[in-house]
């Protein structure tokens, strides 16, 4: 494999192509041969099924139409109902962004439109999903990609030539191991080592963001770990349990690349920046600069689900839905191009919810499974999903109608878009009462997020987007962007709902508005996510009867009399009981399964479970334990 361009150009016709590079594990060739660019697809067909890689054919730069006729060009070939918003040129890969708020309508039926723009301009033709709610971290994000293209280029290529040197076989027969740097008997911190004798992949890298101490963070002083060594990072999803530390990672000077899906990007870019902003608010150092959050975007490579890809000479990696949250992912490792099959479900989401598709439980092939056990214990069993939408309800109308207001503290990323939709269900179908019901936090720039990438949420809510009726777009949200009109709410004599982040009580919107409500025995506050060990959501789930605030550098006592409910059936974790369906249905069935992301108990009590009913090899590591995989 290591001179893979040579043989690729060698089963071409000769001098057509002009040079070659790769762009990560995919290989890009380029030709100024007009009439090879037009008709050698057959031939880039022939290449693909014999080296099995994925090619693309471009133009030379000086074959392009100039820029100017290229741009009058696609604007008059693209119907008005795409909606165009912009057209970007990548002059050093020879790509042309297209942005539309319909892509459809660019790529046209059998993507004949695209053939089109391509075959009149020589430019390769890329299209984006304009977002419909505005997102600057969308945009922000896209900038910084293209603004640095000869960079981009650069380090793609050198990432290729990484994955495609010579590996030695012989090796292959010693050893694959996975050291826990985190979220062993623990939730929060998720951070994995798999190692071969050649390569070293750091799998999440996250902060514990209820914990006070360095338990907040993965444990890097563990003599496997060594930063200048680690080959690349692949990340599960965006929550900043598994997300966090990346761009920390790359403050310490590391320079490789970070695998996830697209909308996982975004998505840790605009935690991470949030993340910088609760420092400063609470007056301490942030971890990282928004320079390094720009780092990680510059040296990301994004896949979709079920796409194969090489990330070193010897590990090849698959992204599956998991089910979690937008974007999220179980990740499979073919390592050694067979040797052994390594699937780490991340977080995951066996069963129905209104946003996203259950996670799968089909992968070619598995020899070793990793699961979460978040509510793994016999007793994380979850009410029905019809139970669940009903208790919410009935909760939101009983504080209502005491004139009272409730605060639901969500994570703002999966959670909050799932209560939206439950609450603009229940409105729609008249179960609840048009109340106003507030968003703030960060929850509006996720919506925007979310309406950028509809193709990885739910059948349902994909159609509805396309369909011009984006349910996060509906009047019955109301936007709270400012200090000002935060204060305006919690001011409001009449009953709301309000959706605020941190989920936990940790930082964020959510705790302003708890300090404000908490004392009025009409009010209420309505736990729906996990709320992590020491937590003031965990504390006042407990029975907190009182807690101190810091308002203009001053201590202040709050009493907490308002109504604390708790609904556990929206979880976007599986309960004990979708745990167990997910590990009877995978295809095929792991030799060995690992269990992580739970506290101790609850780990323990599903590794127990699974052995007695599927007499499966079950461990339960602890955080530093080796485990050999091979």
């Amino acid at each position: 494999m290591g001179d893979i361009l040579k043989n690729i150009e060698e089963e071409l016709p000769k001098g057509v192509i002009e040079n070659s590079f790769f762009e990560g594990a995919n290989i890009v060739i380029y030709t100024k041969n007009k009439n090879f660019f037009l008709e050698g697809e057959a031939n880039i067909r022939e290449a693909v099924n014999k080296f099995k890689k994925r090619i693309e054919l471009r133009a030379s730069e000086e074959i392009l139409l100039e820029k100017e006729k290229a741009e009058q060009t696609i604007r008059s070939l693209i119907p008005s109902e795409a909606e165009l918003t912009q057209i970007i040129f990548d002059i050093q890969r020879s790509i042309v962004i297209i942005e539309a708020k319909k892509p459809g309508n660019v790529i046209g039926k059998n993507g004949e439109l695209l053939k089109e723009i391509r075959n009149n301009t020589f430019w390769f033709p890329v299209v984006q999903r304009s977002p419909i709610i505005n997102s600057k971290i969308t945009e922000s994000i896209r900038s910084v990609l293209y603004l640095n293209n000869n960079q981009r280029k650069k380090f793609l290529n050198d990432i290729g030539k990484k994955i495609y040197k010579e590996w030695d076989p012989s090796k292959l027969d010693e050893w694959v191991r996975l050291t826990f740097l985190g979220s062993g008997r623990q939730v929060g911190r998720s951070s994995l080592l798999l190692q071969t004798p050649q390569t070293s992949i750091l799998i999440d890298c996250g902060i514990d963001v209820s914990a006070q101490n360095s338990d907040r963070f993965p444990i890097f002083n563990a003599p496997e770990f060594d930063i200048n060594k680690i080959d690349a990072i692949v990340l599960s999803h965006a929550h900043l349990d598994h997300s966090g530390l990346i761009p920390y990672l790359y403050r310490m000077g590391y320079k490789g690349p970070v695998y996830m899906t697209t909308p996982t990007r975004d998505l840790a870019a605009l935690l991470a920046l949030d993340l910088i902003g609760v420092s400063y608010k609470q007056a301490s150092t942030p971890l990282f600069s928004s320079s390094d959050v720009s780092e990680m975007i510059k040296h990301s490579i994004c896949l979709n689900f079920n796409e194969v890809t090489d990330i070193a000479p010897d590990v090849r990696i698959t992204f599956y839905n998991s089910g979690h949250t937008l974007g999220s992912a179980m990740i499979h490792f073919n390592i050694g191009n067979g040797l052994h099959n390594f699937v780490y479900t991340g977080d995951l989401k066996f069963g129905k919810s209104l946003l996203l598709d259950p996670a799968v439980s089909h992968f070619p092939r598995v020899e070793t499974l990793l699961i979460e056990s978040t509510y793994g214990a016999k007793n994380n069993v979850f009410p029905s999903r019809k139970e669940t939408e009903e208790d919410l309800i009935e909760f939101i109308k009983k504080v209502s109608s005491r004139g009272g207001k409730v605060l639901i503290p969500e994570l703002g990323l999966g959670r909050a878009q799932e209560t939206m939709l439950v609450l603009e269900n229940a409105i729609k179908e008249g179960k609840l009462e048009k109340i106003p019901i507030y968003i703030d936090g960060m929850i509006w720039d996720i919506n925007a997020i979310h309406t950028v990438y509809p193709e990885f949420l739910s059948r349902n809510v994909m159609s509805s987007i396309f369909q011009d009726n984006n349910p996060f777009t509906s009047e019955i949200f109301k936007q709270v962007g400012s200090a000002q009109e935060r204060k305006k709410v919690i001011e409001e004599p009449n009953p709301s709902v309000i959706l605020a982040t941190s989920g936990m009580l940790v930082g964020g919107a959510s705790v302003e508005y708890f300090r404000e409500i908490a004392d009025n025995e009409k009010n209420g506050v309505c736990f729906v996510c996990y709320q992590g060990a020491g937590s003031l959501g965990r504390q006042v789930q407990e029975g907190l009867k009182e807690t101190n605030f810091i308002v203009d550098g001053k201590e202040e006592t709050v009493p907490i009399k308002l109504e604390v409910k708790t609904i556990e059936g929206f979880s976007a974790h599986s309960s004990r009981s979708e745990l167990m369906a997910f590990i009877s249905r995978i295809n095929p069935k792991p030799k060995r399964i690992l269990i992580n992301h739970g506290e101790q108990s609850r780990s323990l009590d599903l590794a127990s479970s699974i052995y007695k009913s599927f007499k499966i090899e079950t461990v339960v590591p602890r955080n530093l334990d080796a485990i050999r995989l091979r």
